[in-house]
Formats: structure tokens, C-alpha cells, sequence
């Protein structure tokens, strides 16, 4: 009975190192998480978000397979694996942070080239509207475009916020936007112009 209780408690202490060995990975798994906090933080998911979602999706697969080895009776229990995908997760985290950085620098060179482009456009349009012909039946029509011209003009500043704050997409679209309008506005008065030398 002596030599079967000493089984028992050997077997007992055997099982508990096992156990102590298959600890959850809970080190790896906040570094994981701050990494992709970090990816998050430089702007990831704006300028990569597919490349960012990949990362975030691998830190979800690991996750789960935490969860499946903590449903494991402890003896069968390993994170070797969910320890593996972490790791990657933190170097695509990196990678990924990288690339940021260049494609941010691509974006501010851009929204600089489309807010000029706006800017010029605005030019244009208000240099042709000072040059409107103003006849009996066009004033109206020139002070509705130069109200949509005013309206343009005072939509610059919010762009030059937005730069400031570095949010280069937004700029993009909203330059776009102006410099699609202005262009409007230039070629009806262009047409304008065109019917008077008609006449």
C-alpha cells in the first residue's frame, strides 16, 4: 500500500511540472498586442489596411489557439504553437510599420500635389469669372457661380487643417473635390464666353 501511495504521489508531482510547464503564453501575448497597437497607432489600418488586417487577424488565430489548449486536460496542454504565432504576429507587426512610413510619405506628396491643383483651379475659375460677360440674362447665373466659388474658397482652410494634422487621404478627396467644382464653374463660364463671341 506504502509502495502505491509513493506511485501516487510521484505520479501527482510529475503531473504538476507538466502542468507548471504548459503555462499560457500571457508575455508573448501582450507584446503581440502592443505591437499591433503600435501598427494601429502609425496609421496601419489607413495606408495598409489590408497588410494591417492580416496582422490583426493572425493575433486572432493565436488567440484561439490559446483557447484551445486551455480546453485541453493539462497533461496535453502545449502553447508552443500559439508562442510561434505570436512571434510572427510581432515581426509582420514591425514589417508592416515599415512600410507605414513610406507609404504615409507618398500620401503627403500626394495631398500636397492635389491641394495645389485645387488652389489652381480656384484661380482659374475666379480670373474667368471676373472676365464673365455680364449680360441681361446672365447676372444671376454669375452670382450663383460666384457664390459656388466662395463656398470652394472657404473649404481651403479645413484642407490646411487636415494636412496639418497629417490626415493626407482626407485631403485628397476633399482637394479632388474643389478642384472638380472649380473646373465646373471655369467651363461654364467658358461656355458662356463662347456663346457671346457667337453672337
Amino acid at each position: 500500500m506504502k509502495k502505491l501511495s509513493k506511485y501516487f504521489v510521484c505520479g501527482l508531482l510529475v503531473m504538476f511540472v507538466l502542468a507548471g510547464c504548459a503555462k499560457q503564453p500571457t508575455d508573448d501575448m501582450n507584446a503581440a498586442q502592443k505591437a499591433l497597437e503600435d501598427l494601429k497607432a502609425a496609421g496601419g489600418e489607413k495606408y495598409i489596411p489590408e497588410e494591417s488586417k492580416k496582422v490583426a487577424d493572425a493575433l486572432a488565430a493565436a488567440q484561439e489557439e490559446i483557447k484551445t489548449q486551455d480546453g485541453k486536460f493539462f497533461i496535453t496542454r502545449s502553447y508552443d504553437k500559439a508562442k510561434q504565432m505570436l512571434a510572427q504576429v510581432i515581426a509582420d507587426s514591425e514589417k508592416v510599420k515599415g512600410e507605414v512610413a513610406a507609404k504615409k510619405e507618398e500620401a503627403k506628396n500626394n495631398a500636397m500635389a492635389a491641394l495645389e491643383a485645387a488652389k489652381a483651379s480656384l484661380k482659374e475659375a475666379a480670373a474667368l469669372l471676373a472676365k464673365a460677360p455680364m449680360g441681361k440674362g446672365s447676372r444671376a447665373d454669375i452670382e450663383a457661380l460666384k457664390g459656388d466659388l466662395k463656398g470652394l474658397e472657404d473649404g481651403m482652410p479645413e484642407l490646411e487643417q487636415l494636412m496639418g494634422q497629417e490626415d493626407y487621404l482626407a485631403v485628397i478627396d476633399k482637394a479632388k473635390a474643389i478642384q472638380e467644382k472649380a473646373d465646373a464653374v471655369s467651363n461654364q463660364v467658358k461656355e458662356a464666353m463662347q456663346k457671346v463671341k457667337g453672337k
